[in-house]
Formats: C-alpha cells, sequence, structure tokens
C-alpha cells in the first residue's frame, strides 16, 4: 500500500495519491479535500470530472467528491454548500480513535475553523475525513468535533459525481416509496411512485431516510455501483440534464449523459453537537460486474444481501 504527495511549483503540497496492489488509484486534492479520481484495477475512471473544469482555487472542481459543510444546497443562509470545499486542509498527525486501516491505502486530512470563518459560522470545529482505497472499493470517514463552548448544528454532504455510460441506461435501487424533497418544485415534499429512479430529465431531490445500501446499475458498462452509508440518513439524486448543463460555465454541454450525482448526506435533520461532541459518517463506493438486463443481477442481492 502507498500514498504520494504532489507538490505544486511553489513546493506547496496540492494532492494525494493513493495505491494499491491490484493497480487502483485514488487522487485527493488539499483544495477542499476533494477526491478528484478514483480508478479500478484496468485504469477505469470511476468517478466523474468535466473536461471544462475551471481550476479556480478556493472554488471546487465540477467532479469527484466534493464536500459540503456545515451547509447542504441552500438548506441554511451560508453560502451554497458551506464553504469547506473552499478551504486549504491539511494532513491530520492524530487521526485517532479511529482504528487502523488495515491493508488499505490511506490519507488522513484536517479542516481547522479560521477566524474568517467565524465572520460567516461562528462556531468552532474540526472535520477530519479519512480516505481509504482497498481493492475495489473507496471508503469516505468523515468526523466532526466541536470545540467550542457552545452548541451548534449542521447539515452535510459527499457528493458522489459517478461516470456512467449513459444516463438514459442508468437506474437506482433503493430509494423506491421514499419521501423526498423535490428541489425542482421548491422543495415541496412527494413519495416516490416508481419502481426504481430512471431519467429523462432534470433531477434534483433529497430522498430522506434512506437506507444504508443503494445500487447504481448502469446497463450498458454492465456494473453496478453500490454506495453503503452511515451516519448519513438522506440521499441525494441530481443530474442537470441538458438545459441546465448549457448554463454551467464549468459543466460541457454534453456532459449529464456520463454523469450521475448520488450523495450520502444529513439534510433533513441537521446533526447537533455539544461542546467536545464528535459525529462521525462512513461512505464505501464498490462496484460489481453485472448484466441487469439478462437477470444475472438481482438488485435485491445488492442491496440486502440476499441469496
Amino acid at each position: 500500500m502507498s500514498s504520494n504527495i504532489i507538490h505544486d511549483a511553489d513546493g506547496s503540497p496540492s494532492r494525494i495519491v493513493l495505491k494499491e496492489p491490484t493497480g487502483s488509484t485514488a487522487e485527493v486534492l488539499f483544495q477542499g479535500g476533494q477526491v478528484v479520481s478514483w480508478k479500478n484495477e484496468r485504469r477505469e475512471e470511476l468517478l466523474f470530472r468535466s473536461n471544462k473544469t475551471l481550476w479556480k482555487p478556493p472554488k471546487a472542481i465540477r467532479g469527484g467528491i466534493p464536500i459540503s459543510f456545515p451547509q447542504f444546497g441552500s438548506f441554511g443562509s451560508l453560502e451554497r454548500h458551506g464553504f469547506a470545499r473552499n478551504r486549504v486542509w491539511s494532513l491530520d498527525d492524530s487521526p485517532s480513535p479511529l482504528p487502523a486501516a488495515n491493508s488499505h491505502s490511506t490519507v488522513d486530512l484536517i479542516l481547522k475553523s479560521t477566524e474568517e470563518d467565524l465572520k460567516t459560522w461562528p462556531h468552532r470545529f474540526e472535520l477530519r475525513l479519512r480516505i481509504s482505497l482497498g481493492a475495489g472499493k473507496l471508503t469516505l470517514i468523515p468526523r466532526v468535533r466541536n470545540i467550542d463552548n457552545k452548541p451548534f448544528s449542521f447539515t452535510f454532504s459527499l457528493r458522489n459525481y459517478l461516470s456512467v455510460s449513459d444516463i438514459s441506461e442508468v437506474r437506482v435501487e433503493g430509494l423506491e416509496t421514499l419521501d423526498y424533497f423535490d428541489n425542482l418544485q421548491q422543495g415541496e415534499r412527494y413519495t416516490e411512485q416508481a419502481d426504481a429512479i430512471t431519467f429523462d430529465s432534470e433531477t434534483d431531490r433529497v430522498y430522506l431516510s434512506s437506507p444504508t445500501k443503494i445500487a447504481i446499475i448502469d446497463h450498458e458498462k454492465k456494473r453496478t455501483y453500490v454506495l453503503q452509508k452511515e451516519g448519513m440518513a438522506d440521499a441525494v439524486v441530481w443530474n442537470p440534464w441538458d438545459k441546465k448543463s448549457k448554463s454551467l460555465p464549468d459543466l460541457g454541454d454534453e456532459d449529464y449523459k456520463k454523469m450521475l450525482c448520488v450523495d450520502s448526506a444529513a439534510v433533513e435533520t441537521p446533526i447537533i453537537l455539544k461542546p467536545s461532541e464528535e459525529w462521525k459518517g462512513r461512505q464505501e463506493l464498490s462496484t460489481v460486474s453485472s448484466s441487469y438486463c439478462s437477470g444475472q443481477l438481482d438488485p435485491r442481492k445488492v442491496l440486502y444481501g440476499l441469496t
């Protein structure tokens, strides 16, 4: 297992590359603590990243896994998706009390509140993130500690930009029958009626009290992403479709066809921390080969472990 820190021309650290023996890799930026690449042992990129990405720090890159903290989206008074994705993180020298990530290539990052942050969000915090790369899976463990003398609350998400073959050939299993906020309808609450989520137009929904396991099935690539999460009760599903894509300067007009965002999130019920308390979440992304159309993949097996 190995990790390698890459430095900019001025000598400052810019990113970390994780590698593991089967050949899979992950790349993490210090800017935003953002995973921007995850490749499998065949060197196939599993995360979407726009070719039109405007690399202009502190703005987050369009793609990978950006972090929303202390606010998801517009659910609050801060800038959209909060400020954590726009800050430069540091290596965490004391990541305990997490257990050692045996047989994984791992990096621990930390973001601490600054005096500038306190002007807009007056709460002292430490946000830690462990990124671990294993054979066929990528694990992120975020932790937030209240180091202030008063309670605070926050919302949070890990936005997973997944690379897909064709959005019209993708279906999401595990969110059926759930209530959701539809951000295209002023956040109105609805109940999912479909057997699975498929895509033929812009989608921007927060699914509430979602299960710990969600399957994203890509028929054309015969590949299924399995998203497992803890500590983040909600799941966000987003695809901008054609009209919205054309309005985003850092997204190509046709990029919507090759991406789907499925987030691990805590949105409906903010997380409340008293002084010295810590919240911990966990997300594991993995892939399994599948041929759903021919019946070789039963989504119930993926979601519920049924045999």
